[in-house]
């Protein structure tokens, strides 16, 4: 009722035995992600008997231009409706005048069981579908006999159209750009080349920083996949490099091992999402000069297991050794500290994750999330081994990551993350928990944008964030501003932390360096589907406003590709 309208337009009987009554819905309100359509009504069980739907012409909705399905239900038992057809087309178009293509979804459901007891073993996978793994071996006959209904002559002569499509030119070179720039890599062959990103940056370290990498293809192997690159910085006249492996084991399950080892330079305190220090826009963005950056060596090995659907360890043996560049130094002035500087650790991690339910949008070695149906727990648990390989701490440190999509019709939706975490052992700063900072100009979804880097440092602390997205809520209302398609989104983040002395008198804290006495908290408001890709918030800083060369206000911008 709070986003459609509803008229009662006919009544019928339908296969011959349901009356019904034809509902026709639209939009309360222009501009907003509903349909238009019909639906049929049984007038004794007021189940739904079949419904027609096409999304609204004026929804503000990116690279669909038509939207539509058709669904049927009918009665297995008495008062139980199951659906027995489902259709979906979507027409997916970047614009009015560039190659798009269609999307087409048939499914049937027949042959139901109602009130039949299952053993327990049955009910304990958490898979949506599962697949019998010979399905793909079975002949055209099998199939032929099986399908609920025959395939029309377009369907039956869709291997032949991909095939062709596949051999147009325009249609090939969109597929390289496209995966050009969501990957980064240009393939050639056996191997990709790239990133494209990561070809040239520069920061006040290195100079000017030349990297050439690549990875081997889906063409020398679906199983392992083989990486490596190299880079010269001008100023340090040093060079740096890093190579590494993953392998699969088996698909199904997932499981796979991997090995890595780097020596380079890094930036810490950056958020996950970041775009890494020697990315050219980083680069170009960056508003206070690159010159805390620290030099490490690490080498990595790890085993990946999904045990089902949704749940995964990830256990990593890792050895670093982590020194100070430009303005930083990790230095201690007592004897009895690292002589050079230098701070070497060995740890074992393992890494939990649950998703209940959870979809992915799979390659062949990467794979994208699209959600699941409860919030996505994570937890990671790190054992510090002093005197393994010259480790010099014992440790224990443990995260605990909770975060979730929710749904809130017909204002938005929220996307919210809490986080919280303890360190256990006496350790210097750079091993503790440095707040994730952000000095450039992008936005970064996973840190503070107005916290400098080496800001605020915690051994235990918890966070959260909490952005909603109101889909145009308000500027669909406005006559010229809802052709643009605008979004409003606001966000809210805080991080509160304590630090034990023992922590703080291990190695002495730069200038600027603090803990938090109090909570550090900072909000926004934006507009995001900017020519469909680019989102702009205003930030403001809450709180430690007095903090030496803090920005209190400011803008920040990032590519975002959205539905």
């Amino acid at each position: 009722m709070l986003s459609y309208k509803y008229f009662l337009t006919d009544s019928s009987l339908i296969d011959d035995r349901y009356w019904c009554y034809k509902i026709h819905f639209k939009p309360r309100r222009e501009s907003e992600l509903t349909f238009i359509g019909d639906m049929w009504i049984h007038d004794t069980t007021y189940a739904v008997k079949q419904i027609e739907a096409t999304i609204s012409g004026d929804a503000n909705i990116n690279w669909i231009n038509e939207f539509s399905v058709y669904q049927e239900y009918n009665q297995v038992s008495k008062e139980v409706w199951m659906l027995t057809t489902d259709k979906l087309v979507i027409d997916f178009t970047a614009s009015n005048r560039t190659m798009g293509f269609y999307g087409r979804k048939t499914a049937s459901y027949r042959n139901f069981h109602i009130n039949q007891p299952k053993v327990d073993a049955f009910y304990n996978g958490v898979d949506n579908i599962i697949v019998d793994d010979s399905a793909n071996l079975h002949s055209e006959e099998f199939w032929e006999e099986s399908r609920h209904m025959d395939l029309s002559e377009n369907e039956k002569n869709i291997y032949a159209m991909v095939d062709t499509i596949r051999q147009i030119p325009a249609f090939r070179t969109y597929v390289d750009i496209i995966q050009l720039v969501v990957t980064g890599y240009k393939v050639w062959g056996n191997v990709e080349i790239g990133p494209y990103f990561n070809l040239y940056s520069w920061n006040q370290i290195e100079g000017h920083r030349f990297r050439f990498g690549g990875r081997t293809s889906n063409d020398f192997s679906k199983r392992l996949m083989i990486e490596g690159y190299t880079a010269y910085g001008t100023r340090d006249e040093k060079f740096k490099y890093g190579a590494g492996f993953q392998y699969f084991l088996s698909k199904k399950p997932r499981q796979l091992v991997g090995a890595r080892y780097r020596w380079d330079v890094e930036q810490l305190g950056q958020g996950d999402n970041a775009w890494r220090n020697d990315n050219i826009l980083a680069s170009f963005l960056r508003r206070n000069p690159a010159n805390q950056l620290n030099g490490y060596q690490e080498f990595k090995v790890f085993y990946e297991r999904e045990w089902f659907n949704g749940f995964s360890n990830r256990l990593e043996l890792n050895r670093r050794e982590i020194w100070g560049l430009g303005d930083l130094s990790f230095r201690p002035p007592e004897i009895n500290g690292p002589r050079d500087g230098r701070i070497t650790t060995s740890e074992i991690t393992l890494h939990s994750r649950f998703a209940y339910k959870e979809k992915f949008v799979s390659g062949e070695f990467n794979r994208v999330s699209l959600g699941a149906e409860l919030p996505i727990l994570q937890a990671r648990y790190s054992l510090g081994l002093k005197d393994v390989f010259n480790s010099e701490y014992n440790y224990h440190i443990l995260r605990i990551n909770l975060r979730d999509k929710t749904v809130i019709n017909p204002i938005g939706y929220s996307e919210w993350i809490v986080e919280g975490g303890k360190i256990w052992g006496q350790l210097p700063y750079p091993l503790l928990e440095l707040h994730n900072g952000n000095e450039t100009y992008a936005y970064d979804l996973s840190a503070f944008n107005l916290m400098n880097f080496y800001e605020f440092v915690s051994d235990e602390y918890v966070s959260f964030s909490l952005t909603h997205h109101f889909n145009g809520l308000f500027l669909n209302k406005i006559p010229l501003m809802k052709k643009l398609k605008w979004r409003e989104v606001a966000s809210i983040r805080g991080v509160a932390g304590n630090l034990d002395d023992k922590n703080r008198a291990e190695l002495p804290f730069p200038n600027d360096l603090f803990s938090l006495s109090q909570p550090y908290y900072e909000a926004g408001v934006g507009i995001e589907n900017i020519l469909k890709i680019l989102r702009v918030d205003g930030l403001w800083r809450l709180s430690y406003l007095d903090n030496p060369d803090v920005t209190q206000f400011g803008v920040r911008g990032t590519l975002q590709f959205t539905f």
